[in-house]
């Protein structure tokens, strides 16, 4: 893991949001739906941790992947939580595995928020 100056390890959640299901409408390939779900949401304390503001970019870390994002606070997360809507950037940091289920774990995967 990286110096902990620079980042924090958190739990995944992924869901999903009102602009992403809005952006799908208008179609997955579209400037607006890249925009709705290439974004991590984090608590203002994280954010403050991290000494970030809203709209900086971050790499989020997980065993299957990593992705680059603009963060955004939000203060209803619990302090140790991500949260990322669902998509492909979501799907890089799920991964395939299914473990016998037939779908990937969506949440509590172990995520690293690392400062850029």
């Amino acid at each position: 893991m990286s110096d902990e100056s620079f980042s924090v390890v958190c739990t995944l959640v992924t869901g999903r949001t009102l602009e992403q299901a809005k952006g799908m409408h208008i179609g997955k390939t579209e400037e607006e739906y890249r925009k709705a779900v290439d974004k991590a949401f984090l608590s203002p304390e994280v954010l403050s941790k991290l000494s970030l503001n809203e709209g900086d970019e971050v790499t989020l870390k997980t065993r299957c992947g990593k992705v680059r994002v603009r963060v955004y606070a939000d203060a209803g997360l619990p302090e140790d939580v991500v949260f990322v809507p669902m998509g492909p950037t979501a799907n890089t940091l799920v991964g395939s595995d299914t473990e016998g289920s037939g779908m990937p774990s969506f949440k509590g995967l172990q995520v690293e928020v690392v400062r850029s």
